[in-house]
């Protein structure tokens, strides 16, 4: 799947990170150069979120470091917002909690109810360096929020309970994915 491109998009699909990769786990360092490699990041992470079917994807779910993610997800009046954020920072996240059924393409193939705010707010810049804010409710902010975290060396399941992480590791061990690091990586 590496380097394939995809019919309308001039960009690559990547391979993606999985579960217990290091460069998920770690923090992604601030985007510095604005030039046409960062251009050419965001077009593959569009490809690569493309192929694999998701509505979000952060750069370090492609291995690389950099806080960057995309974005093409509807919100819950079926509002479809489409973009990406460089540098981002989560300056809000409030409103109800909902507890709702999220995945992750780095765990691919598993979902457990997690809990999210329904609003968020994150500020950051576009590709060539202009601000930008992104407001989102329902599932979008959910989206939001998800993909911040990962740029903070976050997955989902590093915010269930035990006992949901307990259920995730055992869904996990029976993902084709799967590998021994992974599944300790999901225990409580």
């Amino acid at each position: 799947m590496r380097n394939r491109p995809i019919p309308g998009t001039t960009g690559r699909v990547r391979s993606m990170s999985l579960l217990a990769d290091p460069v998920l786990h770690t923090p992604c360092e601030t985007v510095t150069d604005f030039g046409p490699g960062l251009a050419e990041l965001v077009e593959d992470l569009f490809a690569t979120m493309y192929a694999a079917q998701g509505v979000g994807l952060a750069a370090n779910q492609v291995g690389v470091g950099l806080r960057v993610f995309v974005y093409d997800c509807p919100d819950d009046e079926d509002v479809r917002h489409l973009g990406h954020i460089v540098n981002p920072r989560l300056v809000a996240a409030d409103g109800v909690t909902v507890r709702g059924p999220e995945g992750c393409l780095s765990l691919p193939g598993l979902e457990a109810g997690t809990e999210r705010f329904d609003r968020a707010v994150v500020e950051g810049m576009t590709r060539d360096g202009e601000p930008v804010r992104v407001e989102g409710t329902g599932f979008f902010a959910r989206c939001l929020q998800h993909e911040c975290d990962h740029l903070e060396g976050l997955v989902y399941a590093d915010r269930l309970t035990p006992w949901r992480r307990g259920r995730l590791a055992r869904a996990a061990r029976r993902a084709s994915w799967s590998t021994p690091e992974r599944v300790a990586r999901l225990r409580p």
